[in-house]
């Protein structure tokens, strides 16, 4: 892949696929903007008809091979999103298309796949991370003669992405002084830097991917595609083990920064989007906002700033994961293994001599063991404020109750968490 996207190609996608996007909203928020005391605005992409951008990309790159595609198929690999988009362009289009998503896809994003693909699609879970799915979609489409729709290292899917900064030049009238833009596999970014490094240049594109998946970053520090041997996978549309060799070009070349941001932080946003703002957005889809949330508030104090909202494709059976990161992220849920006495009465001196008045109990989990003195007990808390685990801990220690804290002990604390 030598060639690399254009903006006459970004302006032959808009028209493309004028007829299946929705032109979405660059849109003032006022919350946002007096917490970091510059304007904000928000890239509306959750409001697409399947809730991302990945549509714009899909349908460019498979209308572009639509005979071909009409004659063999197409395939895709996917975590979620780009499968949505395909799944929707395969149904418009009417092609066959065969989808490839990881056994770790939230069930809300499988379904909606078969919705938009109606009879169009067949759904393969297989593999628990995106890059180990994709390659046996690879293998499957070269096996069988089918065109593979690569979800964001292909010219045609980045210049169908990069309609979105057209988008955004069209609907703001002023200089805009920084763009957060999520990254993944860089499909986005890679559009969001063709367009913007020809027709706004002094707008700065900051980059911002989660801190447990940096195969951005981790690439252009090297100067060459880098592979992660491990991810978190929590923020699943933008977690990938390797980025593109399109998009890793279009980075080094354009890209004014890059920031990576905490998962606890990226759920917190979300809470914070949902709670405030009534809008829903999944891990991904908060991805740039948190970034943006935590970059320098002197660099960016009374300046106009865009943010992209990539997807709103939550699946709210995570709920309780996103609110337990949150609350760890801020340090305010904290988890310990106590030395519990074996007597009657132990749990009553524990609440009343050690619990704070407004701790708050979240787990509770003891054995007895009636050959011992002390039995283990794993207790959750939830405190109103980060100052208040030091007194927590002192009583802990005071009346014989603590034994170990085990939210610094990822291994340990990790095996607990997937349990409760």
């Amino acid at each position: 892949m030598s060639s690399l996207p254009s903006l006459s190609g970004v302006k032959n996608a808009a028209q493309a696929i004028n007829d299946i996007i929705e032109e979405t909203p660059f849109q003032y928020n006022e919350r946002i903007s007096n917490e970091l005391n510059c304007n904000v605005y928000l890239k509306r992409e959750d409001l697409q008809q399947v809730r991302s951008f990945k549509i714009r990309g899909a349908y460019n790159k498979i209308n572009s091979v639509v005979d071909k595609a009409r004659k063999n198929g197409v395939v895709c690999a996917s975590a979620g999103n780009h499968a949505q988009g395909f799944a929707l362009a395969c149904s418009s289009l009417e092609i066959h298309g065969q989808v490839y998503m990881p056994i770790t896809t939230p069930k809300q994003k499988i379904e909606q796949v078969k919705t938009f693909g109606k009879n169009y699609i067949e759904v393969e879970l297989i593999g628990d991370f995106f890059d180990d799915c994709q390659s046996i979609a690879i293998d499957f489409a070269k096996k069988n003669n089918k065109i593979f729709i690569h979800a964001f290292d292909d010219i045609k899917v980045i210049e169908g992405q990069g309609t979105t900064a057209l988008e955004i030049l069209n609907q703001f009238d002023k200089h805009l002084d920084y763009l957060f833009v999520p990254i993944g596999g860089g499909g986005l970014i890679s559009g969001v830097l063709t367009v913007f490094k020809e027709l706004s240049p002094k707008t700065k594109i900051i980059g911002v991917e989660p801190s447990g998946a940096q195969a951005m970053i981790k690439s252009l520090k090297k100067g060459k595609l880098y592979t992660l041997t491990k991810i978190d996978k929590f923020v699943d549309g933008a977690a990938v083990k390797r980025v593109g060799e399109l998009t890793l070009k279009c980075c080094k070349k354009y890209l004014d920064e890059i920031i990576h941001v905490h998962e606890g932080k990226i759920c917190k946003t979300i809470l914070d989007l949902y709670n405030k703002d009534g809008i829903v957005s999944e891990p991904a889809g908060a991805l740039g906002i948190a970034g943006l949330e935590v970059y320098s508030y002197e660099k960016i104090k009374n300046k106009n700033v865009g943010v992209f909202i990539c997807g709103g494709n939550n699946d709210f059976f995570r709920i309780s994961e996103i609110k337990e990161r949150a609350l760890l992220y801020a340090k305010l849920k904290h988890y310990f293994i106590l030395k519990f006495p074996q007597r009657s009465g132990a749990l009553k001196d524990f609440l009343n001599k050690v619990l704070g008045p407004n701790d708050d109990i979240t787990f509770f989990e003891y054995s007895k063991k009636n050959s011992r003195t002390n039995a283990p007990a794993i207790i959750g808390v939830e405190l109103k404020k980060q100052d208040d685990l030091k007194p927590l801990v002192e009583k802990m220690k005071k009346h014989n109750f603590f034994g170990e804290y085990i939210n610094n002990k990822p291994d340990l604390f990790q095996i607990f968490l997937e349990n409760t």
